[in-house]
């Protein structure tokens, strides 16, 4: 009995970590080469491309909730996450097929909008099982990196081998498979309701929380926005497709051994100086882009990522939930990501296309660099509210 147990236990674990694979491989084969597509095969402007890449953050601030309600009323999140990955799948293969600006508006509103239901949904279904079993969210969700670190490598090296278009084919394939795994995780459900209105009373009057959420904003903005400029970025410094994947798997896949060590510096050397050396390779390395610098030095300083973004995500998450109050802990997350993940990759996508449009793809990377150290210039200033409250607590 015990052994079968186990061996159940076993299974689910495999069927998340494909799911997370498969998920994130299908998001990683399309978006960082989409902005190429649109660039060198379509012929739109900077302009246009960041007007389009700019919808999806905005639309999923909108419409997350819309799935989180339909999940509370039906209490069938797998059916429900099913179905948005059978329909994000059909709508990437209409893409392909669109060739007017005012069509691709309205498709990648279309995409934001089934593909926002995905993350949220399975997430939810993961905490739940993890708590059940007493598992370790973050040795399932590492898969999610691994799966994209692998995936842009193989969508730049079929584009090379075929066509760009293969990027919109092996997106729906690969959202198919992963809705087959999708549908064999665990059924239970746990309804977890966020309070967004209540919750915002409670929390507008800390300081230090609307301080990080404008910290968020200006760094997890660049981090958001450089995974639909990185590729043009590559392209115009004499790379090629596959050098574009070797360059978001040298990227991501620096995250995972980051994330794995995150907890135990943040232990050693507490949050805010671990967010705050984040921050500061993250804007060192943007800033480094503007001088355009050889293709060996990029894939070279590529690895920073892992510092960055491995250490700011999970000391960033934790921040917010120490500072926020008991009752408002998930609101508190989900502003915080709604801040980071959609207001921030939204403006900065929309402004660094416009910037692409008038100057050149370094100068993207300037207003990136620009907006990070004004970040670490408010994340010093909490760090000192920390040592003031100390001080007085002390005293």
């Amino acid at each position: 009995m015990e052994f079968a147990l186990k061996h159940g236990e076993q299974q689910s674990k495999w069927t998340f970590q494909l799911f997370y694979f498969l998920t994130f491989f299908a998001f990683g084969s399309l978006f960082p080469l989409l902005s190429v597509y649109l660039k060198e095969t379509v012929g739109l402007s900077g302009t246009e491309i960041g007007t389009i890449m700019s919808i999806s953050p905005i639309v999923m601030i909108f419409v997350q909730p819309f799935w989180g309600m339909i999940s509370d009323y039906t209490q069938k999140p797998v059916t429900v996450l099913t179905i948005t990955l059978i329909g994000t799948a059909l709508i990437g293969v209409i893409y392909s097929f669109v060739d007017q600006y005012i069509w691709f508006l309205i498709i990648a509103a279309l995409l934001a909008f089934t593909q926002s239901a995905i993350v949220p949904l399975s997430d939810s279904i993961t905490l739940n099982y993890v708590q059940k079993s007493k598992g370790n969210y973050g040795a399932i969700r590492l898969w999610g990196a691994i799966g994209f670190a692998v995936s842009v490598l193989v969508g730049g090296w079929l584009s090379e081998m075929f066509s760009i278009d293969v990027i919109f084919y092996l997106f729906a394939f690969i959202l198919f498979l992963a809705a087959l795994f999708a549908w064999k995780l665990p059924r239970e459900s746990q309804t977890m309701r966020v309070r967004v209105f209540e919750g915002m009373a409670k929390l507008i009057k800390i300081p230090k929380f609307l301080l990080f959420l404008l910290t968020t904003f200006l760094v997890f903005g660049p981090i958001y926005a450089n995974n639909f400029y990185f590729g043009v970025f590559i392209k115009e410094i004499g790379g090629t497709l596959t050098g574009v994947g070797i360059a978001f798997l040298l990227a991501a896949g620096s995250e995972a051994p980051f994330m794995k060590v995150a907890d135990s510096f943040i232990r050693r050397y507490g949050m805010v100086p671990i967010l705050l050396f984040a921050a500061s390779i993250s804007a060192c390395r943007w800033l480094f882009y503007f001088f355009e610098p050889s293709l060996t030095l990029v894939y070279a300083t590529t690895m920073a990522q892992g510092f960055s973004v491995g250490l700011f995500i999970p000391a960033a998450l934790q921040y917010v939930r120490d500072i926020a109050p008991d009752g408002v802990r998930a609101t508190a997350v989900s502003i915080y990501s709604a801040v980071g993940n959609g207001l921030g990759s939204w403006f900065c996508t929309f402004v660094g296309g416009y910037i692409l449009d008038r100057w050149h793809v370094g100068g993207v990377y300037l207003f990136f660099s620009i907006l990070t150290f004004i970040g670490l210039l408010i994340l010093f200033t909490i760090m000192t509210l920390d040592r003031k409250k100390l001080s007085v607590h002390n005293d």
